[in-house]
């Protein structure tokens, strides 16, 4: 029988522009969008308002339909809220493209969509022409979108060059919608590589951002020792994409209605990221592993005061306990373990936010969501049995843009969502991650799962981040560690160190029979997540070069 949450919250049932700005209420003149290398560069509710109402001009003019998308590419700056709430909050549908994205890939999100409207980042405005005249999409409806007014480049205009007049926006009214409107009207496409195949959009409504913003603020405000009206003044530092799900939810929504200012950074530099949460005290950061990877390895932390942060929440990847924990002594810190995909619109299971769990646990499932585990025979399992989270709820996207076969595969007859990630729950409600389904390497029977050898490959003084995946032998799958070292190891630890080393720690079939390679940087997607694609691509090309050599190891 599914489990369901043991909370439940009343969801505002609207559109995601009348959650921001309620009406009958004035907006804030609080700066809650801020550049992180100017504060004076900054945003508040009511200034990014007038933005937004000026910008709905503008994509009437322009005949931007209702359910047609506006696509950005662009990296984090303080408009992209502006331009979230304007094309979701009036009736059009955001997409986000990863900027590093090439041709290839950004043409096809531009076809997929159906975009009507670019707006590219001037940095990034060659491969957008590229992509564009690729899909032969008309180069009049690009735009450069950018936080301070730009000169006109290859023939493409500033988006300010588009945007209705003043006056005309103090007589603009968007549409708000109504509580089957809120559940059936997609707000955003955001893009999820899935485990196998193209990208695919998901379509992720109105009710899923409202619902998914009021769970994970109940879930950071519960066991605090204060009522929420009474909390303590935060800020944020947005370094998580925007284009993404994670810093939709969080650097844009959640800021806007919690009132927190949120300071954004173009990129992600570790030195400039320290430095930031040093000058403007930050106290709050959601994020991913790689992040604690960081805080616990490099030494150039030791260099900033960052006594100011008080909790980090960490999802987008499993984090191990033994890393959990290291990072809560040595910041002196709680770690907030979050679960979720792109498919949940970001989160769906939550440590509450006052608790200091050193268990590793993602916590409860958030309010008005269950699930149920289930095995690989199909079977549903109880209390301590590994199965695959399958989730219902009102965060839980309409499915796969164009893609209705993707959709029908994903869902189950009762409508819940298979996810493809394992956990683990105990009598009280709690889960655990254990890996994710497709990800498990089999060894003689035997199942192994990577991030259990990645958390012990971390435990090693000399690894600064590593990868797990199956190296595929004649006839079975061997465990192959890809290892990042610390450059104080460079040169000085060899790979059979590693691999003999790790074997006094684990069962038999757990060794790192299929070796251990060194790399420089173990590849990760903008949120955080083990490219397992890639690594599994490296893995099949190691196993073709090894072909013919005598085994290192017997089992």
């Amino acid at each position: 029988m599914p489990q369901k949450s043991p909370f439940q919250l009343d969801i505002p049932q609207t559109d995601v522009l009348s959650y921001v700005f309620p009406e009958g209420k004035q907006p804030s003149d609080k700066p809650i969008w801020i550049d992180a290398n100017d504060t004076s560069n900054a945003l508040s509710p009511r200034q990014a308002l007038q933005w937004v109402k000026r910008l709905g001009v503008g994509l009437d003019k322009l005949g931007v339909g209702q359910d047609e998308a506006v696509m950005m590419y662009s990296s984090n700056h303080i408009f992209v809220p502006v331009l979230y709430f304007a094309v979701a909050g009036s009736g059009r549908l955001f997409t986000g493209c990863n900027p590093a994205y090439g041709v290839n890939e950004t043409s096809f999100q531009l076809e997929n969509t159906g975009s009507r409207l670019v707006l590219v980042e001037p940095k990034f405005l060659d491969v957008v022409l590229k992509a564009a005249r690729k899909s032969n999409f008309p180069l009049d409806r690009i735009y450069l979108f950018d936080d301070k007014p730009c000169e006109e480049l290859q023939g493409v205009k500033d988006w300010r060059k588009m945007l209705g007049s003043e006056q005309e926006a103090r007589s603009w009214q968007w549409h708000r919608m109504s509580p089957q409107e809120s559940k059936t009207r997609t707000a955003a496409l955001n893009y999820s590589s899935g485990t196998t195949g193209l990208p695919k959009g998901v379509m992720v409504s109105h009710e899923n951002v409202i619902a998914n913003v009021e769970q994970s603020i109940f879930m950071r405000n519960l066991e605090q020792p204060y009522a929420p009206q009474d909390a303590p003044a935060e800020r944020w530092l947005g370094f998580l994409p925007l284009y993404h799900a994670y810093g939709q939810l969080w650097s844009i929504t959640a800021a806007a209605v919690t009132q927190t200012p949120c300071y954004y950074m173009r990129a992600f530099n570790y030195n400039e990221w320290l430095s930031h949460i040093q000058n403007h005290r930050i106290t709050h950061i959601q994020t991913a592993p790689p992040v604690l990877v960081m805080l616990a390895k490099r030494p150039e932390t030791a260099n900033y005061d960052i006594s100011s942060l008080q909790n980090i929440l960490c999802g987008a990847a499993p984090l191990s306990k033994e890393l959990q924990n290291e990072v809560s002594e040595k910041c002196k810190l709680k770690v907030v373990q979050t679960w979720g995909m792109t498919e949940v619109t970001c989160s769906c299971l939550h440590v509450p936010g006052g608790m200091d769990d050193r268990s590793g646990s993602v916590g409860y499932i958030d309010p008005n969501s269950e699930m149920k585990l289930i095995d690989e025979a199909g079977q549903e399992v109880g209390a301590g049995e590994r199965g695959e989270i399958y989730v219902r709820g009102p965060n839980v996207c309409l499915g796969y843009w164009r893609n209705e076969r993707a959709t029908q595969d994903t869902f189950d007859e009762e409508g819940f969502l298979k996810t493809g990630d394992v956990a683990i729950r105990d009598e009280k409600g709690w889960y655990w991650i254990v890996d994710r389904k497709k990800e498990l390497i089999k060894v003689k029977g035997f199942q192994v799962a990577p991030a259990e050898l990645e958390a012990v490959l971390l435990e090693n003084d000399d690894i600064a981040d590593a990868a797990v995946v199956g190296l595929q032998g004649e006839h079975e799958e061997l465990p192959r560690a890809y290892v990042a070292l610390k450059d104080s190891a460079k040169g000085k630890v060899r790979e059979e160190e590693i691999r003999e080393w790790t074997a006094k720690l684990v069962a038999k079939h757990k060794r790192l029979d299929g070796g251990v390679k060194f790399i420089d940087e173990v590849p990760k997607s903008p949120s955080g997540k083990i490219q397992r694609k890639i690594m599994r691509e490296w893995a099949k090309r190691d196993a073709e070069e090894m072909k013919g050599k005598p085994p290192k190891a017997k089992l």
